[in-house]
């Protein structure tokens, strides 16, 4: 079973995450009622829950990205050894 490789994961992941946080964005402005004044002191500020959203979402790219690859090093490091050990019983 092949791992797909972490450019492909984030090559998917990041427009994905881009989609979401649209959405969020609109949905968030989409829940206010139109006669309703909110002071500005007191509305949350989208652009911040915005950015710590994708904030949280990159530093999940980020482990899953550390993830794979650690993944990926320890298989081929498996794979190296059967081959090393296969080829000492080769020859002994």
């Amino acid at each position: 079973m092949a791992l797909p490789s972490v450019w492909s994961v984030m090559r998917v992941a990041i427009p994905f995450l881009s989609v979401v946080g649209l959405l969020s964005v609109r949905l968030v402005g989409a829940g206010q009622d139109s006669g309703s004044v909110i002071p500005a002191e007191s509305r949350p500020c989208v652009d911040c829950h915005a950015f710590e959203f994708m904030q949280r979402a990159l530093q999940d790219l980020k482990k899953t990205a550390y993830n794979l690859d650690t993944r990926t090093e320890t298989l081929l490091l498996r794979v190296e050894k059967r081959g090393l050990c296969d080829c000492f019983r080769a020859i002994h």
